[in-house]
Order: C-alpha cells, then structure tokens, then sequence
C-alpha cells in the first residue's frame, strides 16, 4: 500500500466554530472526503488546531467509521500544552497512536477494553501514554480481516 504526503493545505478556517474556539472535527473529515481523489483508500489530515466533537470538550483525532477519512490534532498531543518541556520523540509517539488510532475506526475497529491496546479510547493524555502503538491480538485480527474484505488490498502486510 503506497503512501502519499500531500501538501499543506493552511488553517481549516471553514471549520472553526467561534463559541468553542475550537475546529469542528466532523466539518474538517467532510471537507477531506470531498477533495480525494475517488481511487485513494484512506486519507489523513494532520492539523495544529484544537479539534471537538459535539458531544465532547476535545478529541485528539476523529475518523469516519469504516470510511477514508481520518484526521488528527497535535495541539494536545504536545507536552507544551500541558506546561511540560519541549519533547519531540514523545510528542511524535503520541501522534503515531493517535493516527493509528484513527486508521483503526476508519478500518471499522470500535475502541477496545484492553488498555494497552491502541484502540483504547483515549480521553486524557495519560491515556494515550499508557497505551502501546499497535493493535492488541483481537484488533490486529479484526483490522486484518477488514482488510482483506478489499481484495485488491490483500496482499497488504500488517
């Protein structure tokens, strides 16, 4: 499975929601599904802003269940957020969670009960910490099937 970094595309002011001072998750994954390309499999946006879901404070990621699109926030991802000192490796550990995090929901996987796991629902940071970045057995064999449902992707190594 290729992958493809394509440019920036700057602040999404279209989905920043005054009230909040945050940016609306859900209009940010809508915009994405409407400029990809109709051949891509997936595609993540990577963002500074502060993301929320309506029924949430914030949320470090969000993704289309079973869809193409994911995307994901390093605002409060990063250890300045929270007054601690700069720390690049830690803050890239979370953001690579966090992404397959979001892959995970996009491949169908719902959050798991295995701490550990990453696809532990993550509603603190610590909880984030805590997990490890790959898929317990049962999410690992769920996301592999899921896969192979796609019988051009089934060659795809996980």
């Amino acid at each position: 499975m290729a992958v493809k970094l394509l440019p920036a595309t700057g602040e999404p002011v279209y989905a920043y929601d005054a009230k909040r001072g945050q940016y609306s998750s859900k209009r940010i994954l809508k915009r994405l599904g409407a400029c990809c390309p109709h051949e891509t499999f997936k595609i993540m946006g990577v963002t500074r802003v502060d993301l929320y879901v309506p029924i949430l404070t914030f949320v470090f990621g969000a993704a289309q269940m079973s869809g193409r699109c994911a995307v994901i926030s390093t605002q409060r991802l990063d250890p300045v957020y929270y007054q601690a000192p700069e720390d690049r490796n830690l803050l890239m550990e979370r953001v690579k969670k966090t992404a397959v995090h979001e892959l995970g929901h996009s491949m169908g996987l719902i959050h798991c009960r295995d701490r550990r796991c990453v696809m532990f629902s993550s509603t603190r940071i610590e909880d984030t910490d805590f997990k490890k970045p790959e898929f317990c057995y049962t999410c690992r064999e769920l996301f592999k099937w899921n896969l192979n449902q796609r019988p051009h992707l089934a060659e795809t190594k996980v």
